[in-house]
């Protein structure tokens, strides 16, 4: 995992070279390598015709009449034109009507992807031109179905109408480290993707986000983990078709059939690619926001502070380069951070332990509140405002360089991690899993 000093990092669209000061002592965390699928539509046709745990899809939408498939919204890089399609044939070989088929942007609480950007987002124009492209809104009361609450922790559960009263509903995503759902895909496309505010506010809740086991990479005893598979349980049967990428954004892996036979598939794939020992904290974290679309806003910047602290050496210097070419993120979120800032760290937690429901967007700064708990917080970007520079609640830096050479000075310790896709990568301070 050593490297040279002269390191590219995930940065927008492009990457962004990092020099890291001479006689330092790098260490590189990446996923080892996930050489890519040579026919990647061939792999999803495989996929479709081998279900898991499953009847072939055009087997189970064989007299039915309507279809809902959720996709995630454009925070994700999902290869949606690689199976959109496909998929879309497969339901009218079985006789639904193509006004009978909804693909679904599962947005959660995300702004909705329109024009342009739902073009890029769905990939391919035939998709657009035959089928229903909608997206979900959380905040619309009569856009969803109550479905009581869950049995375990009682979180309401409304859900949009369109996937629930589909025939045939199907869940698509990315496998990926989530900093609280433990792996992104399968069950969270629907919970929070396609949920209400009142579930999304619930489940974000600190009750759910101070839980030790709400974490990166973790499925045992997640509170999260567990309530979103309650939702399935309830919502009946779903398929789901997950994806796995490689730092090149290359399909590496694709699962199709029970929503948690698939979601298990790919999560025990990536496991090993994603989570990384490296025997040790480090004193002085270099990392990235994983570049487009991720590192697009503040709010999504903060994943990336999230998953390396176990590395980080308590009191140590975490930096972070992230764009956020479209700014802070919503309104909601920045009243947060502005409460943070006002408030402090210790005074602010006390405000959400105090609350059953969450407000909307405050749990993300309460994420950020873990890697500040440990450490100096560093931020490179060229994409907020002065007024924003100062909501982040964390230090900016003009020059990563000399921000990490004064990191080093001042640690005394010439060894650094540089993380260079961000939050896709969980390293681990243990020598072995």
């Amino acid at each position: 995992m050593s490297g040279s000093n002269r390191i590219d990092i995930a940065y927008g669209r492009d990457k962004l070279v990092v020099n890291l000061p001479p006689n330092c002592e790098p260490t590189i965390i990446r996923k080892p390598s996930m050489p890519k699928i040579p026919n990647p539509v061939g792999a999803v046709f495989d996929a479709l015709a081998n279900p898991m745990g499953a009847s072939r899809l055009k087997d189970a939408a064989a007299g039915k009449r309507s279809a809902c498939i959720l996709i995630c919204d454009i925070t994700r890089p999902v290869p949606n034109k690689l199976f959109l399609r496909p998929m879309i044939e497969e339901l009218i070989e079985a006789g639904m009507p193509l006004d009978g088929i909804t693909v679904l942007v599962a947005t959660g609480l995300h702004r909705p992807n329109e024009g342009d950007e739902l073009r890029e987002l769905v990939g391919d124009d035939w998709v657009l031109k035959n089928v229903r492209v909608e997206n979900h809104f959380a905040r619309d009361d009569a856009a969803h179905v109550d479905l009581g609450v869950t049995p375990g922790r009682g979180v309401p559960l409304k859900l949009d109408r369109r996937f629930v009263e589909a025939d045939i509903r199907i869940a698509t995503g990315l496998v990926e480290p989530h900093f609280m759902a433990g792996w992104s895909g399968g069950r969270k496309v629907i919970a929070p993707g396609v949920a209400h505010e009142d579930t999304i506010r619930t489940l974000h809740s600190a009750r759910f986000m101070e839980d030790p086991h709400a974490i990166q990479c973790n499925l045992v005893s997640n509170p999260l983990h567990e309530e979103q598979l309650e939702i399935v349980k309830i919502v009946g049967d779903v398929l789901a078709l997950n994806t796995v990428l490689n730092e090149e954004r290359d399909l590496v892996f694709v699962s199709f059939g029970d929503i948690l036979d698939s979601h298990t598939a790919a999560v025990d794939f990536v496991r090993p690619a994603a989570v990384i020992p490296v025997g040790r904290k480090f004193k002085t974290v270099v990392t990235s926001s994983a570049g487009y679309p991720l590192d697009g806003t503040y709010y999504q910047t903060i994943k990336g502070m999230v998953t390396p602290i176990d590395i980080l050496e308590p009191g140590g210097t975490l930096l972070i380069a992230a764009t956020c070419s479209e700014g802070f993120g919503s309104r909601d979120f920045r009243a947060a951070q502005d409460k943070l800032v006002a408030l402090g760290q210790s005074a602010f937690l006390n405000t959400l332990t105090a609350k059953r429901i969450a407000e909307v967007d405050e749990w993300q700064t309460e994420m950020q509140l873990k890697p500040m708990r440990i450490g100096k917080i560093c931020l490179y970007t060229e994409g907020l405002d002065a007024d924003e520079r100062v909501a982040t609640g964390v230090d900016i830096v003009e020059d990563l360089d000399a921000a990490i050479s004064d990191a080093v000075a001042a640690s005394g310790d010439p060894a650094i991690a540089v993380i260079p896709e961000g939050p896709y990568v969980v390293p681990v301070s243990a020598e072995t899993l």
